[in-house]
């Protein structure tokens, strides 16, 4: 199967996968309870999620897959083989509150290297594509990202870990950040953040998510000609492209001065 084919199989997934979504919240009927106590979860995850999977297995069977809902394993994450990479709903909370930031994200990788992403955003009428070089796209026109090379000048986008007692080190980033940046948006879909990246809407991007959260994206900006990347290494044995621990996706100017401030951050070295 070629590659163009293979993506538009998983973007038709992803808007059944978004009809799911806009008629739970319609009809208002989901509900919901909270993993680990912290980590928001409805019914109309699981439903979305199982759908994707019965569809992926039609289509690409016996093809691995790692899903937020569905007993994530991420061991697969180092295997070589072909790999879906879901998220049936990326900001849940949005979802569940009514906002509009909510999308389906579906990503494929081979041999550690994403080469097909999709990120849905069904109350927004948006779907970002990207196939490995050949660009990015939303809703089939090419994107590209920010040529902003001005960090005072920079809208950088973040998030926020559900535990409460994660979150006190990352104040230090988002102070570095306010200090010399433009002005932060937090807006609840790590997915579309990445997407925003890709169409200049966002400068930057910085946070630590799952690889559901950030695979699909993570290509769509680096398709766009974001630079893609992270502060820190990743875990030996997970590849750069599936590994969403301190991620940094910039527009190609402004990569290495945010990674020095955000390090700096980390280190307590930042001079207001």
């Amino acid at each position: 199967m070629t590659p163009d084919q293979r993506l538009e199989i998983a973007v038709d997934i992803a808007h059944e996968a978004g009809r799911m979504i806009v008629k739970a919240r319609e009809r208002q009927s989901f509900g919901h309870r909270y993993k680990h106590g912290h980590e928001l979860v409805t019914d109309t995850d699981i439903e979305v999620d199982t759908r994707i999977g019965e569809r992926l297995e039609q289509h690409f069977a016996g093809e691995a897959r790692l899903s937020e809902e569905l007993a994530p394993d991420r061991q697969v994450l180092a295997s070589p083989q072909a790999l879906w990479v879901v998220d049936p709903i990326d900001g849940t909370v949005n979802f569940a509150h009514g906002l509009r930031h909510v999308a389906v994200s579906i990503g494929w990788a081979h041999q550690g290297r994403t080469r097909l992403g999709v990120v849905h955003a069904p109350f927004l009428g948006e779907t970002f594509t990207a196939l490995e070089g050949c660009g990015a796209w939303c809703n089939g026109q090419a994107i590209q990202a920010s040529p902003n090379s001005d960090m005072a000048h920079a809208l950088v986008g973040t998030g926020f870990p559900y535990r409460r007692e994660d979150r006190p080190p990352l104040i230090r980033r988002l102070t570095a950040i306010l200090s010399h940046c433009q002005d932060v948006r937090r807006n609840g879909s790590a997915a579309l953040d990445l997407c925003d990246v890709a169409c200049g809407r966002l400068d930057a991007y910085y946070e630590s998510v799952s690889p559901w959260d950030c695979a699909a994206g993570w290509l769509i900006a680096r398709e766009a000609g974001a630079r893609t990347g992270h502060l820190y290494p990743p875990p030996a044995g997970i590849p750069e492209d599936l590994c969403g621990e301190h991620l940094l996706v910039t527009c190609s100017e402004l990569h290495a001065g945010l990674a020095d401030l955000l390090r700096r951050a980390d280190a307590g070295e930042i001079e207001r």
